[in-house]
């Protein structure tokens, strides 16, 4: 099946989101599954413009991420337990604040998907490499943030 860009960048965004991708080969697989009829020359083309990057997931496994997956979308409860279950190692809380670490180069992803999510007990996040800094809503606290956090995550707080 013929498909142009948009359509295979959408596609490539949502398989990354759903599943480990370690390699352009198998990215090139499974987009051929879908009746897209790719090479690898393009799908590398693909993962450039789309700023993809390969992160450290659970194992110690390079996979590839998009960092900020169609900008504003929302993203589902489900998926932002998943987010948290795979790539949160520990959370701390503090006053209004809220710790996170996670594997090197994954505190992005994880704060990515935070902004797009449905709490909104969050006033704003930072992340840098390992760690993502998360303020809580005053009236809410960073105990109560810290608690939902460890929940969606299944991590106990430290």
């Amino acid at each position: 099946m013929a498909m142009n860009r948009i359509q295979r960048h959408f596609r490539i965004i949502n398989i990354l989101a759903e599943n480990v991708v370690t390699s352009q080969t198998q990215l090139v697989e499974l987009l051929n599954d879908m009746g897209a009829e790719v090479t690898q020359a393009t799908v590398s083309r693909d993962l450039d413009e789309l700023g993809a990057i390969k992160i450290k997931v659970k194992g110690n496994i390079s996979a590839y991420a998009i960092p900020d997956s169609i900008g504003s979308a929302q993203v589902t409860d489900d998926h932002l337990s998943r987010v948290l279950g795979d790539w949160v190692g520990e959370v701390k809380a503090s006053s209004n604040l809220v710790v996170l670490k996670t594997p090197p180069g994954s505190a992005h992803v994880v704060a990515s998907a935070l902004d797009r999510s449905n709490l909104d007990k969050i006033v704003g996040t930072v992340a840098g490499d390992d760690t993502v800094l998360l303020v809580a809503d005053e009236s809410y606290g960073g105990m109560n943030l810290a608690r939902d956090i460890a929940k969606l995550s299944q991590v106990e707080i430290g």
